[in-house]
């Protein structure tokens, strides 16, 4: 068309006829108008790819697993709406035909479920995590590499933007956490330990189950110890506490209760074997727990009895209490260790709703921003408990409780008189 204009006649031809003009400049006029209207769409485009491959960047900027975290969503709303989420919401940014590449992203990393949800490990014991901890004597101590354990912690913390840590464990789980606490991170505890020696709680999540645990084993061996009238020694889980001795021992029908709280007479267990037999008894179940001591053992120093436990030659104090047991009657003893099938399998309903219970508590104060407590739980409801009274502290079986007294009333005896 460029070419035909160039013609001397069809330029003369436009330039002498009004109409041929005035349609020469409207041709050109709208040709004019669409070019603009195209370059504009064109910048349009190129600036909207841009922001999106912008908010795929920040999206993606978490560095641990390339999902978008909390600061991510707040800096896209903040740069490109103008906005600011509240702080008890959070956003997740998700470009739905890369759910699958997000969901592979996570399942890389043992038991993470952030994108999948948390449906159905209300059945299930232990950790989704596949976490553990380091022993709290060894939190400040470097390691072969040189790395401060604390400083790592807070590098991390840090470096993901995190709120808070919701922190589940025991009581060295709660020395560390109240460290990280003394560093300035926000934490937040729950009680989960079988043992349920936490001190500010009456009660923590997973005791309950083992308790469970414990207490079928016992009964399963009522009917052989019966049946042979023999001596059953069943070893349970509590090296410095008894609680799930003492429960287990009480539900499942023991005859002796053997607690670390309370030092035993060996003198004393086999009278009261020879009594039962006696009396037309000719077997007898003991409750030890693992960290059971002899009166003896009871008055030597803390080193003195390390020393001590370090060369015997029993695997465990069932072992030892076995062979005194034996030598000092005509019973057949044997010994039974459910070990650590009292740590596992599904939990029981009582720490179902209890996990749930303090589990929502603790929503609850992080949406208060309430940080620095341990959710307990007191007269049957949820509280919180500042962590530095309950770091470091345990809650011991208190010999002169009421639970002792009723158990010795209906003739359990616990070895010390």
């Amino acid at each position: 068309s460029l070419y035909m204009l160039m013609q001397p006649e069809v330029e003369q031809y436009i330039f002498d006829s009004t109409p041929a003009t005035v349609l020469f400049i409207i041709v050109w006029a709208v040709l004019l108008v669409t070019f603009i209207f195209l370059l504009i769409d064109f910048s349009l485009i190129s600036s909207m790819k841009m922001n999106y491959h912008n908010l795929y960047d920040v999206a993606y900027s978490d560095p641990l697993s390339g999902i978008p975290n909390r600061f991510s969503c707040d800096t896209i709303i903040e740069k490109y709406y103008d906005k600011k989420l509240p702080d008890d919401i959070a956003c997740v940014m998700i470009d739905l035909s890369n759910l699958p590449e997000i969901n592979t992203l996570y399942d890389h990393r043992t038991g993470n479920k952030v994108l999948k949800d948390f449906s159905g490990i209300l059945t299930r014991g232990g950790t989704i995590l596949g976490t553990s901890r380091q022993p709290f004597k060894l939190m400040r101590v470097p390691d072969k590499d040189g790395l401060d354990k604390v400083e790592a912690m807070k590098h991390t913390y840090h470096k993901l933007n995190l709120n808070c840590l919701i922190i589940l464990g025991g009581n060295g789980t709660h020395k560390t956490a109240n460290l990280l606490r003394e560093e300035g991170l926000n934490v937040i505890t729950l009680p989960k330990t079988i043992d349920n020696d936490l001190w500010g709680t009456e009660m923590t999540f997973g005791f309950q189950s083992a308790v469970d645990i414990a207490t079928d084993t016992i009964d399963r061996i009522h009917t052989t110890a019966t049946s042979h009238s023999r001596v059953f020694i069943i070893e349970v889980m509590g090296h410095k506490v008894g609680y799930v001795t003492l429960h287990a021992g009480i539900a499942g029908g023991a005859d002796i209760i053997l607690l670390p709280e309370i030092p035993y007479d060996i003198n004393v267990i086999t009278d009261v074997i020879n009594r039962r037999s006696r009396e037309g008894k000719p077997f007898t179940i003991l409750a030890v727990a693992e960290g059971a001591i002899s009166k003896e053992d009871a008055k030597l120093k803390k080193k003195e009895y390390k020393e001590k436990i370090s060369k015997r030659k029993y695997p465990s104090i069932a072992y030892e209490l076995a062979e005194q047991i034996q030598e000092a009657t005509d019973k057949e003893v044997r010994i039974t260790v459910p070990g650590h099938t009292q740590r596992g399998g599904s939990p029981c309903a009582y720490d179902r709703v209890f996990a749930t219970r303090v589990g929502a508590k603790a929503a609850e104060m992080i949406l208060e921003g309430k940080y620095g407590y341990m959710v307990a739980m007191r007269d049957g409801e949820t509280t919180a408990v500042p962590l530095e009274e309950v770091a470091g502290k345990l809650k011991m079986v208190d010999p002169k409780c009421g639970l002792i007294k009723e158990a010795k009333t209906i003739g359990i005896s616990f070895g010390d008189e």
